[in-house]
């Protein structure tokens, strides 16, 4: 038997038993960035997992936490940050971007339905705009504590994995998610930078309105209208519509 992270779900060699609701969104609050959760904000998808992640199980289905990005000032300074990338050993801090006119910083991870969604998008995009002069950096902050599967050595496998053309850095303490004020995953931070100035936030929305299970066909267009104008030296809209995704999954609470 092998429970999922939240205890949302309880997957057997039998079958999978779901617990009630209520248990669910109390397992879910604990998070400090969530203040209110309704059941239509909880989603299950199906998340294939490698044999040694979960004691053998393939296959795990979980009920995640459907969150939204928040919180954050347009104009904002990108924060400094010093993280190891598992593919190569090599540690990474924003002033190796300090050249960059714009700089995308994505939070993402391995598990999460709406990153894998994704995973190939990303690559796609970052490729295509990486030669037009555009930084990227993608980090996952989820705790190994609950979710092993979100761990270094699995991290080294994606990007291999996806041929992510950006360094993949993993965020162990939590503290660089923290500082960004991102809550879920995929979130993206997009700024810009004229001269000697620091970063600025000028984007901080979706990828695109496709999702999971919606069926509308991944463009990136949101991103993509935004990496154009920075690029272009052109004004980014403020109203952004907010990256939809799992919630970062904090490290458990020691009890005192």
């Amino acid at each position: 038997m092998a429970v999922a992270a939240g205890g949302a779900v309880t997957v057997t060699t039998k079958g999978v038993r779901l617990l009630s609701a209520s248990r669910t969104l109390a397992v879910i609050r604990t998070s400090p960035f969530l203040t209110t959760l309704s059941p239509s904000k909880l989603d299950v998808f199906p998340v294939r997992i490698r044999n040694n992640e979960l004691s053998g199980k393939k296959l795990l289905v979980i009920r995640a936490a459907r969150t939204e990005s928040q919180g954050v000032s347009l104009g904002s300074r990108a924060p400094n940050f010093q993280l190891p990338e598992p593919l190569t050993g090599k540690t990474w801090t924003l002033e190796d971007f300090e050249s960059y006119p714009a700089l995308l910083v994505m939070f993402i991870c391995n598990h999460c339905p709406f990153v894998k969604h994704l995973k190939k998008d990303l690559a796609k995009l970052s490729n295509f705009y990486m030669k037009k002069g555009l930084a990227v950096v993608a980090i996952s902050s989820n705790s190994v504590a609950t979710h092993p599967q979100d761990g270094p050595q699995f991290m080294a496998e994606d990007a291999k994995l996806y041929n992510y053309p950006f360094p993949y850095l993993y965020d162990e303490t939590q503290d660089v998610a923290k500082d960004f004020g991102a809550v879920c995953t995929p979130e993206f931070f997009l700024f810009k930078k004229d001269g000697r100035r620091p970063f600025e936030l000028v984007y901080h929305g979706q990828f695109d309105d496709s999702r999971p299970s919606n069926g509308v066909r991944v463009t990136g267009r949101d991103l993509r209208f935004a990496i154009d104008s920075v690029l272009s030296g052109q004004p980014i809209p403020s109203v952004q519509k907010p990256s939809v995704g799992c919630s970062i999954k904090w490290h458990p609470q020691k009890s005192s």
